[in-house]
């Protein structure tokens, strides 16, 4: 494998997915499997781990010899000390450590936020936010900012199997007692009744299809968030088109299980048949390599140059998105890239395989 790098005198002393050692300063219960940790900023890295509301944190820690990250979306409202929720999944590497075992006064690696599933500044519309399960975490930070906005009316639909699984309960109904005349909220159970047959089962296309019309005036609404598993997400995006809301007022976010670790990163003999001379670009620096056009840019480019970010690598969190400078890719999935990023040249490096013989990847465009 040949290696080229170039050092620019202008380059940033810390990569951009670079990750800091924060003390845990709080854990709390919100709900029977789930726990709220909240983070304590030094006073010297405050802005860089100031957060718009939507964004997430990946946190990385070494189990048995293998480096090993997970992201969580924040739950807390703009300005405020960064705060993930973590729902356990049945034995998970991440989060069952992060549920049962971590305390306060415990030490995290954690990655500066990330996301584009954020709320902007001055949103004086109707906010309606779907969730299902531990999607509320993101939807709570945007509920709560939006609502310190006294122009904004929010409406949050929440999906889960019981009530003792309704994560952050108490917090949702204190916005609610805070906020009377501009807070809505509607939970869904599938596996305990409720008063109304509308609210018992999935919250899925056919239940808000039913839900909906009843709750707000579908094509006034400013913005749609959507936040779950991808069979929620996708069923809410295609009913709300059906509905007639234009495309660029729904923004998504998937979740899904991914505590299962990756398979293991082999090493690869000597680059044989088709290949590429990829360069890539990170904080100034760039470093070029062939490789097989097999394996995607990430994959690679991380034995050359182990600084790249990423976190879930499944095409979902966008943390290794990058532009496309020269040549082109052929990405396989693409779940955190909305339309106009992809016309614009930008790539999830993880999900990239080149397809020409010369490449160029800017990290920093």
């Amino acid at each position: 494998m040949t290696v080229v790098d170039e050092q620019d005198s202008g380059a940033a002393s810390r990569s951009r997915g670079g990750f800091h050692a924060l003390r845990v300063a709080a854990v709390e219960r919100v709900c029977e499997d789930a726990v709220a940790v909240t983070f304590d900023v030094p006073a010297e890295l405050a802005d860089e781990y100031a957060f718009t509301p939507g964004q997430f944190l990946t946190l990385r820690r070494r189990v048995a010899g293998r480096e090993e990250r997970r992201s969580y979306s924040i739950c807390a409202p703009a300005g405020a000390a960064p705060r993930i929720g973590v729902r356990e999944i049945p034995f998970g590497l991440f989060s069952s450590w992060l549920v049962r075992e971590v305390r306060p006064g415990d030490v995290i690696e954690v990655m500066p936020p990330v996301g584009t599933f954020t709320l902007g500044a001055g949103t004086g519309d109707h906010h309606v936010l779907i969730a299902a399960g531990s999607g509320i975490t993101p939807v709570l930070s945007i509920a709560a900012s939006a609502l310190a906005d006294p122009s904004c009316r929010v409406t949050v639909l929440y999906g889960n199997r019981r009530s003792g699984t309704v994560m952050f309960a108490d917090e949702l109904a204190d916005l609610k007692d805070a906020h009377p005349d501009r807070f809505e909220l509607v939970h869904v159970l599938s596996q305990e009744p409720r008063e109304a047959e509308l609210f018992t089962g999935r919250l899925d296309a056919g239940r808000l299809r039913a839900l909906l019309p009843r709750l707000v005036p579908v094509r006034d609404v400013g913005h749609w968030w959507l936040c779950g598993p991808f069979t929620m997400v996708t069923g809410a995006k295609s009913l709300l088109q059906d509905l007639g809301v234009p495309p660029d007022r729904v923004h998504q976010e998937l979740f899904h299980v991914d505590d299962v670790p990756p398979e293991p990163d082999r090493a690869r003999p000597a680059v044989a048949g088709p290949s590429s001379e990829v360069t890539i670009a990170l904080d100034g620096r760039s470093t070029t390599t062939t490789q097989p056009r097999d394996a995607t840019v990430l994959e690679a480019a991380q034995r050359i140059r182990p600084d790249l970010p990423f976190a879930c690598k499944g095409g979902v969190c966008g943390t290794c998105r990058a532009r496309v400078v020269e040549g082109a890719v052929d990405m396989r999935r693409n779940y955190a890239l909305d339309p106009a990023e992809v016309a614009a040249g930008y790539v999830l490096t993880c999900q990239s395989i080149p397809v020409t013989g010369r490449l160029t990847i800017d990290y920093d465009g």
